[in-house]
């Protein structure tokens, strides 16, 4: 097939680097008996991180059990407890848990990660960071996914076999014309325009899906979604182990508190309905405040608003399924197909970052019998760039990567490989020295890795590079973004935009 990709700001801009950055099969869903997206998802978990052990990897996720544990509003159990268990007066029950956490081990056929197990608190380092109430908590596997990366290095396998992939470049029309589409595409960096011509359009807008139905394509269609932001802090590293916490609040909702880039925790998420795509999703003063309080509930040393580093809010494009709440819409995935006036649509609503290849697969389900002649899936096995290694290999190649370029401290080899992977010697290709990379923006990033990303990953502005092709943007200076901006406005493969051609 010839395929496009029309991205109207870089990849990865809104929801896609907004998540909480887990694949996971979403536990809190077995509640709402959405067994099928949870198999799917648990499934998923394993595939994923053996084609990509540089940008994923196990992590433990620590759940301390007390006995105030509650749903969160209407769910499908607990209204049988309630029927059934009255006297628990809507309280999670510790059996639930474990049978919960028995079925999450064995309904995706789990061959990597290891199982839950009990932990006694008291004395643990797990237990450290928390008071002194909590005396048991249950451990279990999910996965860590750098998902801007994710993104990035979709967009590069796509582009290897052929895809147009075209960033900044905004569809501003696109009607039926017989049996094809024509659609008008935007440069939003220089202003050119030209028209695409496609058999069959896709629209994977995210939050924007609605409007592209209803202002761009515009068709009839009673399809929607329905917009949940969620919203995250970002702290100084609150605990000295590598393990996730999965905290329940008495108001029935769950966040997680996550090592994250070494030096950081990560804290969230929120629901809140969120009613317009075209605003810029932020996190509130009241939902910082409610994931501090929330987590001062579990915490031994409380935190406060000055001990928030950075913040940061996505949108959630739900399925509109006509739910009473945010949290309990569905997570899983809808997609329709229009051909009803001539050249087919499929419109895409909700999904998980999870099961982002099997909604693929299954787009690919609806989009072959158009197509006489081809065929769906492959991708189940297939490593992205760069995540050509085993699961169990990123140290060894961090120890290698260093070795052949002695000059790496250890933040900076684990940091290349963590995005890279083998990728990394062609970034340092030719390097004996620091040097040798060019000029230095600070925290490890160089001119040399700078041009690798315009050249090779669509990046266009330093905020591209230090908030999505990585985090650095954590511990920059403002004045070195600002020079890696400068530098950046004189490379012309910064300004490239393929609408414009």
């Amino acid at each position: 097939m010839s395929v496009a990709l029309a991205e109207m700001n870089d990849l990865a801009s809104a929801t896609s680097s907004a998540s909480t950055k887990l694949f996971h099969g979403g536990l809190r869903y077995l509640e709402y008996f959405e067994i099928n997206l949870v198999r799917h998802a648990l499934a998923e978990r394993e595939v994923l991180l053996s084609a990509m052990p540089h940008i994923s990897w196990p992590m433990r996720f620590v759940l301390p059990y007390h006995k105030d544990m509650r749903f969160e509003g209407d769910t499908p159990t607990s209204r049988i407890l309630n029927v059934i268990m009255p006297w628990m007066k809507g309280r999670r029950p510790a059996w639930l848990i474990r049978f919960g956490l028995l079925l999450y081990d064995n309904l995706g056929g789990r061959k990597i990660l290891p199982a839950t197990k009990t932990l006694a608190l008291k004395g643990s380092v797990e237990g450290a960071p928390l008071e002194g109430r909590f005396e048991k908590a249950y451990e279990y596997s999910d996965c860590w996914i750098e998902d801007s990366r994710l993104v990035v290095l979709n967009a590069r396998d796509a582009e290897a076999r052929g895809a147009d992939i075209m960033v900044r470049t905004k569809v501003t029309s696109a009607a039926r014309v017989e049996d094809h589409w024509e659609i008008t595409v935007e440069d939003t960096q220089g202003g050119g325009v030209k028209s695409i011509k496609a058999r069959m359009l896709i629209n994977a807008g995210g939050p924007w899906v609605g409007d592209i139905i209803q202002q761009k394509v515009r068709i009839n269609s009673t399809e929607g979604v329905r917009l949940v932001r969620g919203s995250h802090i970002v702290t100084k590293r609150l605990y000295d182990h590598d393990k996730c916490y999965f905290f329940q609040g008495t108001d029935g909702r769950i966040i997680f508190a996550i090592p994250y880039e070494t030096d950081f925790t990560l804290i969230g998420t929120t629901d809140a309905e969120h009613h317009d795509p075209s605003v810029k999703p932020e996190c509130t003063a009241e939902e910082q405040a409610y994931l501090i309080n929330f987590i001062n509930q579990y915490l031994k040393k409380d935190i406060g608003p000055d001990d928030v580093v950075w913040t940061y809010s996505g949108v959630r494009p739900l399925y509109d399924d006509g739910a009473s709440s945010a949290t309990a819409a569905t997570r899983d995935y809808t997609l329709k197909v229009d051909d009803t006036g001539g050249a087919p649509i499929l419109n895409v609503f909700g999904g998980k970052i999870t099961t982002y290849r099997k909604l693929a697969e299954d787009a690919m389900d609806k989009i072959v019998p158009f197509f006489p002649g081809t065929s769906g899936h492959w991708t189940a096995g297939v490593a992205l760039p760069g995540g050509d290694f085993a699961v169990d290999g990123f140290d060894g190649l961090v120890t290698r990567l260093r070795g052949d370029f002695p000059f790496l401290s250890a933040f900076w080899g684990r940091r290349l490989v963590r995005a890279y992977g083998t990728e990394a010697w062609d970034v340092l290709a030719g390097a004996t020295d620091e040097a040798d990379l060019g000029q230095s923006f600070g925290a490890s990033l160089s001119a040399r890795e700078v041009l690798w990303l315009i050249n090779n990953e669509y990046a266009r502005t330093a905020e591209d590079i230090v908030w999505r092709r990585n985090k650095l943007g954590l511990r920059l200076k403002t004045e070195e973004i600002a020079a890696l901006d400068e530098f950046m406005s004189t490379q012309p493969g910064a300004q490239d935009s393929k609408a414009a051609e």
